[in-house]
């Protein structure tokens, strides 16, 4: 019974997106930025809404409690896949432009989205994390509110889903699979409850939502010529200890 009610919570969290095509119709026909609509924020604010309740609702907390005892009994060995999941939605999208498959934006625009909801979301993160001051289930530490793991992964398939919904909707559904399997795996890992996994899902989707919406507002304040005029390069680099990727832009 348990098992079937983990598995159930976790098939709402990648049937999330599927449910906010109900909802809402982000295309702005012939534009590419997206328009504003009040009704986009229900599913992000009731799993933000959802954790920072079961903070002090002693119901919920006994939910995680039991979504824990429950994946513990069928832990044989911890897996740390979680660590690169959590990027692989926001990596395809520059895969399939690589590929040839052009999303919706080009490689500055979506860039600049890409930084942005970073940037919120890493700021909203560390924020509730020094703020709530949560002990992970492993009790390692206590910065277990919200997960950031998650709310990265979700952050990236709402990105691959508004740059390809357009093109096949599957590109999305799959990047949401894998960013629920990203929450599934923290807390198989033991790293976080439930509630913090579902808060993270909430501020990743609203987090690039958010970015969307200020696009074009920043896109004005931080580039005055046509973006047709710009060009841009991404080279990787390897200086003996550390490897990453570069980006040089003209503008």
């Amino acid at each position: 019974m348990k098992t079937g009610c983990i598995l159930f919570a976790l098939l709402l969290l990648i049937s999330f997106q599927s449910i906010a095509r109900e909802f809402e119709n982000d295309s702005v026909q012939g534009n590419n930025n997206l328009e504003f609509k009040p009704s986009a924020l229900i599913i992000p604010g009731a799993l933000i809404g959802y954790g920072v309740v079961a903070l002090d609702n002693p119901g919920l907390q006994g939910w995680n409690q039991e979504f824990k005892e429950e994946i513990n009994e069928h832990i044989d060995e911890k897996l740390t896949v979680d660590d690169f999941s959590q990027y692989a939605p926001a990596v395809a999208v520059y895969a399939l432009n690589a590929a040839g498959i052009k999303g919706k934006h080009n490689f500055r625009d979506r860039t600049t989205i890409l930084l942005t909801a970073y940037t919120i979301m890493a700021t909203t993160v560390t924020t509730l994390k020094k703020t709530t001051k949560i002990t992970r289930p492993d009790e390692s530490s206590a910065n277990s509110f919200p997960s950031g793991h998650t709310a990265t992964a979700f952050m990236g398939a709402e990105f691959l889903w508004q740059e390809y919904k357009d093109v096949s909707p599957w590109y999305g559904i799959a990047g949401y699979a894998v960013a629920t399997g990203t929450g599934f795996f923290r807390m198989y890992n033991d790293r976080h409850w439930f509630t913090d996994v579902v808060t993270g899902a909430g501020i990743g989707i609203l987090s690039t939502k958010c970015a969307y919406w200020v696009n074009p507002w920043l896109t004005k304040k931080l580039f005055k010529e046509d973006p047709k005029e710009a060009t841009s390069m991404v080279y990787p680099y390897y200086n003996g200890e550390q490897m990453g990727i570069g980006c040089v832009f003209n503008f």
